[in-house]
């Protein structure tokens, strides 16, 4: 995979810098692992319920097996890496032993022919996905099962991977990319190695039109509205805000305020938070 700077022949190509998808192979959907996606305009009864959406370009869900489990023990071998509209790191198109067919994230190197398996305990090999206790202590890990049987939750998103720091005591340890170090029941599934399309960040947007097929419209700010629109609203000129606090455009605190309301029972599996974690 690399980034590809486009000759500027227009001036939304100038500094457009986008992916080449050289770890794509194809375009192979399976009809039966397509679903239709029903469009979000952001419209509840015509009124805009979610501000900046509408628009945007038709597209399928493609089915993912994030758990990987009702495959345990069966071999299976990548048939296609695929580009899916609906994430930003690839899918991989598996085909098993007993005829099978699933979608599953695909890993940084993912190529055609690989062999991938799902087991309690398998080769510490990237793409196979195994229990947590049996993956070798520093090993990169994705697609990570934080309740059991539920299948992977995070950890999914381009290039991310995390790291299993410690396999010590009744649980294991892993560190997120946030750097938050958080304990997993050792029975969890995880995946082997790094998301594919880690050069995400690298692409320029070059040019509003391709945020628009993403079915996101343009954004206003409050300082440019009306008192009656925004609390930002008013005044004349680029003047400021008016205001010790942002405010939201309901009036609430914005911007370094709290928000969570309560405190999760997961959060006394939390060896050290990801705001310790940034601190350093």
């Amino acid at each position: 995979m690399g980034i590809r700077k486009l000759r500027p022949m227009t001036n939304g190509q100038r500094n457009m810098a986008v992916l080449d998808y050289e770890q794509v192979t194809g375009k192979a959907h399976v009809r039966g692992l397509l679903k239709a996606k029903k469009k979000v305009t952001g419209r509840s009864h015509g009124t805009i319920s979610i501000r900046h959406r509408g628009g945007g370009s038709r597209r399928h869900y493609r089915v993912v097996d994030f758990n990987g489990r009702a495959k345990l023990g069966v071999p299976g071998t990548i048939a296609a890496v695929e580009y899916d509209p609906n994430r930003n790191t690839f899918i991989a198109l598996v085909h098993y032993a007993d005829g099978d067919k699933r979608y599953r994230l695909a890993h940084k190197g993912a190529t055609v022919g690989q062999k991938v398996i799902t087991d309690v305990k398998a080769k510490a090999e990237d793409g196979n996905r195994m229990q947590v206790q049996n993956v070798p202590v520093g090993f990169p890990i994705y697609n990570i099962e934080i309740t059991p049987n539920k299948g992977g939750q995070v950890v999914r998103s381009a290039g991310g991977q995390a790291k299993l720091v410690s396999l010590e005591g009744e649980m294991a340890q892993i560190e997120l990319p946030s750097g938050e170090i958080r304990m997993i029941e050792k029975t969890n599934y995880v995946s082997i190695g790094i998301l594919s399309n880690e050069e995400l960040a690298l692409v320029k947007v070059g040019k509003a039109g391709k945020t628009r097929h993403k079915g996101r419209r343009p954004q206003v700010r409050g300082k440019a509205m009306n008192p009656n629109d925004h609390p930002h609203g008013g005044g004349e000129g680029a003047c400021p805000i008016g205001m010790i606090h942002p405010k939201t455009p309901w009036g609430a605190p914005a911007l370094g305020v709290k928000t969570r309301s309560k405190r999760k029972a997961s959060e006394r599996l939390i060896v050290r938070s990801r705001h310790r974690a940034k601190k350093k």
